[in-house]
């Protein structure tokens, strides 16, 4: 599949998506930039390391603009979130991997969860992110 086949594919996954899937799609794109800034960090290639951790930035920070702010769950993902924030910005500043993989464990681990919620219906019955 070339690049133009690609970007339309995701494109209309994203338009067609629930909120749910949207989220888990959030979810798989900070995984997946995350792995690539910390393999980044351990090749020494550190302008490819920034790219992928600030777009993890970028994702996180998406999250957090995206809760569902009358949920009881919203101040506590609020404060992962930034945490993890501030754990990527360790990661890219001091190019140490470390940080950055414990915010892929995390990312790994809510993604589960929230795959399990919507699967569970939870979301559909008014568990929403966050």
């Amino acid at each position: 599949m070339n690049q133009l086949q690609r970007n339309q594919y995701l494109n209309n996954s994203v338009q067609t998506a629930s909120p749910q899937q949207l989220l888990i799609l959030l979810y798989d794109g900070a995984i997946r930039f995350n792995r690539l800034g910390i393999e980044a960090i351990k090749q020494k290639n550190y302008a490819d390391a920034s790219t992928n951790l600030v777009k993890v930035q970028s994702i996180i920070s998406e999250l957090i603009a995206t809760l569902d702010t009358k949920s009881s769950l919203a101040p506590q993902l609020t404060s992962l979130y930034e945490y993890f924030l501030f754990l990527l910005r360790e990661a890219n500043v001091k190019k140490d991997t470390a940080p950055a993989e414990e915010v892929l464990g995390y990312l790994i681990d809510l993604k589960d969860t929230w795959m399990q919620a919507a699967k569970g219906g939870l979301v559909q019955a008014g568990l929403q992110h966050g």
